[in-house]
């Protein structure tokens, strides 16, 4: 099974860019997309409902910003929109698709460089997602929890972390959410299959950073522990353009 994960910055813009048929082509079976930026009657018929696809969208309250999608070959058990906090849900944030045999998540976590409110708004969405996680781990269910977390988590998964040290992205409070995460027994999947440097998912439009790697891993599959022996390949598609982020790709058996 393939799952990808993929914040596209701007659904009606990567469409132009060629998104349908990098989808035809990729073929996954789950699809993960954040940052759509669009309602649904903004959207094309042929991105609406792709040829093969059930397709579920999230949009954000506000339009132009935020929301996710999910495509999916296989219809899941149920798809629900939120976690039932209102501040939270209305910004289109958090999908999550329940196959029986596990509930995948789509999210896109805020982003805390605005300023000082929207960093606790972050804080906040991290911790509250993770008791929701939890709560379906003690359930029996296994999770996956794909996205755009906006942090990059250790020194080597930005290119300059001296640099950034006092970034909202990179700042020691936000890792830590991380840590906790893997504390409470969720696993990083691509650092189960690659623990070299210089592995990027997303990359400044400034200064051609991305023509010289100078980025962060910001997008993650990660998973609770009672899924870990399914894992069969985790790894990045940074030749597909279309966005500043690439896509994540999670392979299970």
């Amino acid at each position: 099974m393939k799952i990808i994960s993929w914040n596209v910055n701007g659904l009606r813009a990567v469409e132009k860019k060629g998104f349908l048929n990098w989808l035809e082509h990729e073929s996954p079976d789950v699809l993960g997309l954040q940052e759509i930026k669009a309602q649904e009657d903004q959207l094309s018929p042929e991105v609406l409902s792709p040829e093969g696809y059930f397709a579920y969208f999230n949009p954000a309250e506000r339009k132009g910003y935020s929301g996710t999608a999910i495509y999916s070959k296989q219809k899941p058990e149920e798809v629900n929109h939120g976690i039932g906090i209102p501040h939270f849900d209305s910004e289109g944030r958090i999908q999550a698709a329940d196959y029986g045999d596990f509930v995948f998540f789509n999210i896109y976590f805020p982003n805390g460089k605005r300023n000082d409110e929207r960093l606790q708004y972050k804080l906040d969405f991290y911790d509250s997602v993770l008791d929701h996680f939890n709560d379906l781990v003690r359930a029996g269910k296994k999770v996956l929890i794909s996205g755009d977390y906006n942090t990059a988590h250790k020194a080597i998964d930005l290119a300059r972390p001296k640099e950034n040290e006092d970034v909202s992205g990179f700042l020691p409070i936000e890792r830590a959410w991380l840590d906790k995460l893997e504390k409470h027994g969720y696993i990083d999947c691509f650092r189960q299959f690659d623990p070299s440097p210089d592995n990027y998912t997303w990359w400044s439009y400034r200064a051609g950073a991305r023509q010289k790697n100078v980025g962060w891993r910001i997008d993650y599959f990660f998973c609770s522990p009672n899924i870990k022996d399914q894992l069969k390949n985790c790894y990045h598609l940074p030749d597909v353009m279309g966005s500043d982020h690439c896509p994540v790709v999670l392979e299970l058996h």
